[in-house]
């Protein structure tokens, strides 16, 4: 589990795509962030909750982490866009006993959004990011949503039913400074997860809707 806080940005050094379907992602990151991280240990890249298949080797003040993405991974995620230099936002999985700064995120991106408009407002930028249509009802004004892994507050959402569907955040000048979003351009697609207790709502009203249309 993570909490959409960034705990730093990384760089791309080595993307190899499979034959079968899969891409092999190096990465080099601060060496702190990595310490400790064993074999198996998860980090998240832009959001995405992926799996350290080698020990991270440190060379001075940075450290490389590899790991291999799934062609689920890659056809739900905006991983399959990096190349060699992209910059990406880097969390490390949340301990126990420690506060939630941010919000439950789990590193299971739910589509890829975006960015369609760009607001400066001075020391903070509005952006406006379009969604899939399926995540519509998972997003509310005021709600919480991940999008390149971080943790935002929605600011405002399409009207139900309206196409296309969309949400709108508000970034300030420590999210612009901390994260890829700071970045982004009208046409950047982003990873978007939404909150999960809005996905068990959504699919609870969803089946019992189901069984009482069966029912009758």
């Amino acid at each position: 589990m993570f909490t959409g806080i960034i705990s730093a940005k990384g760089t791309v050094t080595e993307l190899e795509k499979g034959a079968d379907d899969t891409a092999r992602l190096t990465l080099e990151a601060p060496a702190p962030l990595l310490d400790g991280l064993a074999l198996g240990g998860s980090l998240a890249v832009n959001g995405v909750c992926l799996t350290a298949i080698e020990k991270p080797e440190t060379q001075g003040e940075a450290a490389r982490f590899t790991a291999i993405a799934m062609g689920e991974t890659l056809a739900r995620t905006s991983l399959g866009d990096l190349a060699v230099g992209s910059r990406v936002n880097l969390e490390r999985c949340t301990e126990v006993g420690v506060r939630l700064d941010g919000h439950i995120v789990q590193g299971h991106v739910d589509g890829v959004g975006a960015v369609t408009r760009i607001d400066d407002e001075g020391t903070w930028r509005r952006m406006h990011i379009e969604i899939p249509e399926n995540l519509e009802e998972q997003v509310a004004e005021k709600g919480s949503i991940t999008l390149d892994g971080v943790s935002l507050t929605v600011t405002a959402v399409n009207t139900p039913g309206e196409s296309p569907a969309f949400v709108e955040v508000a970034l300030i000048p420590e999210t612009l400074e901390a994260t890829t979003l700071g970045e982004a351009t009208v046409g950047t697609r982003v990873n978007v997860e939404t909150d999960v207790i809005a996905k068990y709502t959504a699919r609870l009203v969803a089946v019992r809707a189901a069984r009482e249309e069966r029912a009758k």
